[in-house]
This record gives structure tokens, C-alpha cells and sequence, in this order.
């Protein structure tokens, strides 16, 4: 690596070292450019990324039609307030209720999207002086106070309390206990359908059934946050789809712009008119340029048949998966749902995630002991089975150190 190549990772370091918040913790590494499932940093070097934008990039990176709509849109309007019509809301609207249900509400992002719904939920039970949420441990629904509380994981609240008052918690999977949290100022029940950040966790088949039976036994709301199972993700539209389950709201954001800042809230009908006028808002929800893209991400999955690579590369996973944890007793359990792909160890995970970046492959690790995967819907199976392989080496290697 040149002394040049060097000089300029460091300048960009440098430059948030003196500028930037230190918030997050950064990889020693700048990216520059993307192209599909692949991303180079400033020394030039490639990496494979099989969890691209933290699933944000669900087509990969600079997705040809994605680009040629941004660019197509951004001459014309790039954003003007909602209290004007713009074609492209309307069409990216019709675009994801013609693919799920009811009508469209959009924001930023999924804390956003969540918050939505969270208002939705109290506003329709306010006039029986309902209020309360239940959510679920190992759960995340993102970084704002309400969405936040709803997080059932003490980690994120630590030194914010505290928090808001409504929300009461319940272990996934034991619907007695659900039952007992609900009382006449319950309004909803709010699930991921796969927690993401919790571990790629799939519900035991029959308990989201439950929890909507529960809902219409006591006229609750059932929301599903879907922003990390929503376009296509799983292999099906929309994780609920998955299930056989009718939610009354879903959430969605990350991937449904491929990358472009868009969240959405869809609920039915009928309950619709509960978010009404003056009750909320988000200034930069829905603007021109994000339904441009996030149209052309649905419009591309649906053209290039996505949803069916997706499944069958899911079954591919497993098939992988399944004989490396044959020969590794590290791996507890292999959790797949589409392009949602989770490996559960008996030790710390995130020693993988160093480990198959000095290899060339980008990974995630989370809730402490899961090796997590996003890959782009449209990754190709050979870069795929690449990636399997640089991790199972890296696995075995981390076996040898135990």
C-alpha cells in the first residue's frame, strides 16, 4: 500500500476527528464508491459487503435504474412541502399499498416510521383513555424517546431515563405473558416480525397468530415494524407475508430507497383517519426525490425477479450454513429468513467481523454473539458463497483461538 494511498484514508480520518461528533465507532477505513456488492476504500482496496448500508443498500451500491431515476428527478423537483400534490408520492404510494394494504404515510426513517405508528395507536385508542404499548425484548425500534422506550433492551437506555411512561415489555414467544400485560389502557401490540438487531430472532410459528388474536379479542392495533423485513428482504414484499398474518399497521424504511433516506408507515383504512390533519407531520416525508428512488428500487426487484432469487438463494444459505455448523460446535443456531442471515455463536461474534474485513469481506455482528448478514437482494450467488467461505475460515480460526 503506497504512502500516498495512505495520506488520503488519513486526511478523511483526520477531517472527522476534528469535525465530527465521535458517535459511532468507525472502522479505520474510508469508503469512496460502491458498485453493486462491492465498495473500494480511498487506499483502493475492494471489499466484498454482504451487509451493504446496514441494509440500507438493498440493490448494492449506485444500482444503475436507482441512479438514473435520482438523477432524472433531481433536475426537475427535488423537494416542495406537503401541502402541495406530487405525482411521485402518489405513484410510490400506490407502488406499496398495491403490495400490502390500506393507505401510505411517509418520513425519513424507521424511528420515524415508528413513531407514526406509535401515535397512530394512542390516538385511536385516546378516546377510551387507551395509551399503552406492548413491545418485546431483544427488540429494536429505533433512537428517538418513543421509539426508543419501545426498544425493550436496558443497553440503549442507560443514562437517558427517564423514559416515556405507556410501554410495558414481554419475553418473544410467551403469549401468557402478553396476555397479562393488557389492561383497558392497552392500545397495541408492536413486533418485529424477525428481530433484526436482536439477532435475526424468527418467532415460534403460531405466536404472532396469538398476538393477533389477542388484538381483535381486545380491539388493539397490531403493528409490525418492518424496516428491516420490509421490499423484499425476506422474499416475500413484506415479512408479514411470511406468516400468514394480517397486522393492521406496518413500519418500513432502510432498504425501500436503496439507499436514499425514505421511511413509510402503512395502515389500514379503516384506521387511517385517526392521523388526522395537524396531528403529524414530517417536513421532508415523501419528498420528490426519495419516491423517485424508492419507486424505481420496487419497480427494479419486481422487473429483475428478486424476490424468487432471493428465495432461492436463502435456501442455498442454509444448505452452506447448515454443514459448516456440522463441523463447528461454536455455531449454536443458523437463522435465515430471505436475505436476513444470522449465526448465532457460543462466543463473542464480533472478533469475526475484524477478522473477514482484513480478508476483504464486510460483515456485522450483534447482540453479542450473532454473526448478522444483510446481503443486497440482487447479490450474486458465487459472491455469496465467496463471503460463506471467508467466514467459515475465519470461524475455524476463532475455533483454534478458543
Amino acid at each position: 500500500m503506497s504512502q500516498v494511498a495512505i495520506s488520503k484514508s488519513q486526511a478523511i480520518i483526520d477531517l472527522f476527528d476534528e469535525y465530527v461528533i465521535p458517535n459511532y465507532r468507525r472502522y479505520p477505513v474510508a469508503l469512496v464508491r460502491g458498485e453493486g456488492s462491492h465498495v473500494w476504500d480511498a487506499d483502493g482496496r475492494r471489499y466484498l459487503d454482504l451487509f451493504p448500508g446496514w441494509g440500507c443498500n438493498i440493490l448494492g451500491y449506485s444500482p444503475p435504474s436507482v441512479v438514473e431515476a435520482i438523477q432524472e428527478q433531481v433536475a426537475k423537483l427535488i423537494h416542495v412541502p406537503n401541502t402541495w400534490y406530487t405525482e411521485q408520492q402518489g405513484r410510490f404510494a400506490e407502488f406499496l399499498c398495491t403490495r400490502s394494504f390500506g393507505k401510505a404515510f411517509f418520513c425519513n426513517s424507521g424511528a420515524e416510521a415508528n413513531e407514526a405508528a406509535i401515535k397512530l395507536a394512542r390516538l385511536h385508542g385516546s378516546a377510551q383513555g387507551r395509551y399503552r404499548i406492548i413491545t418485546f425484548e431483544h427488540g429494536f425500534h429505533g433512537r428517538t424517546f418513543g421509539a426508543l422506550t419501545a426498544t425493550a433492551q436496558p443497553k440503549y437506555h442507560e443514562g437517558l431515563g427517564p423514559m416515556l411512561a405507556g410501554f410495558r415489555y414481554s419475553k418473544m414467544n410467551d403469549i401468557d405473558g402478553v396476555r397479562s400485560l393488557i389492561d383497558h389502557e392497552t392500545c397495541g401490540i408492536m413486533i418485529e416480525p424477525v428481530q433484526g438487531e436482536g439477532g435475526v430472532r424468527i418467532p415460534e410459528p403460531g405466536f404472532l397468530q396469538a398476538l393477533r388474536d389477542l388484538c381483535d379479542e381486545h380491539g388493539l392495533l397490531l403493528i409490525f415494524d418492518e424496516v428491516q423485513t420490509g421490499m423484499g428482504r425476506t422474499g416475500t414484499w413484506f415479512g408479514y407475508q411470511q406468516t400468514g398474518v394480517q397486522p393492521d399497521v406496518i413500519t418500513m424504511a432502510k432498504g425501500i430507497a436503496a439507499g436514499v433516506a425514505c421511511g413509510a408507515m402503512i395502515c389500514r383504512d379503516e384506521f387511517a383517519g385517526d392521523l388526522r390533519p395537524g396531528m403529524h407531520a414530517s417536513t421532508f416525508g415523501g419528498n420528490s426525490l426519495a419516491m423517485a428512488a424508492g419507486l424505481a428500487t420496487g419497480l427494479t426487484i419486481e422487473r429483475e425477479g428478486l424476490l424468487d432469487h432471493v428465495e432461492q438463494l436463502a435456501a442455498d444459505v442454509r444448505v452452506q450454513l447448515e454443514a459448516l455448523q456440522q463441523r463447528l460446535p461454536i455455531i449454536r443456531e443458523i437463522r435465515v429468513c430471505g436475505m436476513m442471515i444470522g449465526i448465532d455463536l457460543s462466543i463473542a461474534s464480533a472478533p469475526a467481523v475484524a477478522k473477514c474485513m482484513e480478508r476483504g469481506v464486510l460483515i456485522n455482528a450483534t447482540n453479542d454473539t450473532v454473526v448478522r448478514l444483510l446481503p443486497a437482494l440482487n447479490v450474486k450467488s458465487a459472491e455469496l458463497t465467496e463471503g460463506l467461505q471467508v467466514i467459515a475460515e475465519v470461524l475455524e480460526e476463532m475455533v483454534n483461538e478458543a
